[in-house]
Formats: structure tokens, sequence, C-alpha cells
């Protein structure tokens, strides 16, 4: 075994582990059309906050989108505020990173109560 010497090898080390962490966040992101069923569709209720935290910006941007005015008719509310999707789509996405195997309208659920109170 070669000493490199303790500075340039905990240099070399933490390369590796940040490259490391790279590939794995890249390898990581899948496109929707992973979860989708035979015919071509998502079961939106039953996708998983793993699943929405681990897609393609865009994808994970349409899903924001669509649970935005999901929700909003649910609620017969006819407005869309963009900076509120966006806003409301990175605070899932980190709730989401955090609670991976829970479903994402469960997350959406956790949120909305939060954001109530």
């Amino acid at each position: 075994m070669v000493n490199i010497g303790n500075k340039l090898g905990r240099k070399v080390g933490l390369s590796a582990l940040a490259i490391s962490v790279v590939i794995t966040q890249a390898s990581a992101q899948m496109p929707l059309s992973d979860f989708t069923d035979k015919n071509g569709f998502i079961d939106v209720q039953a996708l998983t906050c793993g699943q929405l935290a681990n897609t393609f910006q865009e994808d994970a941007d349409y899903l924001a989108a669509w649970y935005s005015g999901w929700y909003n008719g649910l609620a017969k509310k006819h407005f869309a505020r963009i900076a509120r999707v966006k806003s409301g789509e990175h605070k899932l996405i980190v709730y989401c990173k955090a609670h991976q195997d829970e479903k994402v309208i469960e997350a959406i659920a956790t949120l909305l109560k939060d954001e109530a109170q």
C-alpha cells in the first residue's frame, strides 16, 4: 500500500465521495414513464414521495401543476398562482425526500394542514 500523505489522501477520498454522490443522484432520477401502467396511466393516488423526489425536474413540475389543479378543482377554486405552485412544489419535494415511503397525496395533505395552522 502506498502512503500518499494524510492531507492528499483525505482530498482524494473526499473527491471520490463527492463523485459517487453525484453519480448516485444522477442515476436515481427516473422518468415518469417508469411509473405508468400498461395503458400509460399514472395512479396519482398511489405515487410515492420517493418516486416524485427521484424523477426529473420537468416531471416533478408537471406533477406539481397536476396536483395543484386537482386540489383546486376539489375546492372549486378557479385561479392558479404560479409562484405558489412553485413554492409548494419545493416544500413537497423537501418533505418527500425525508418521507420516501409516504404517498404524495398524504404528503400534500400534511403540508396543507400545516399551512392552515
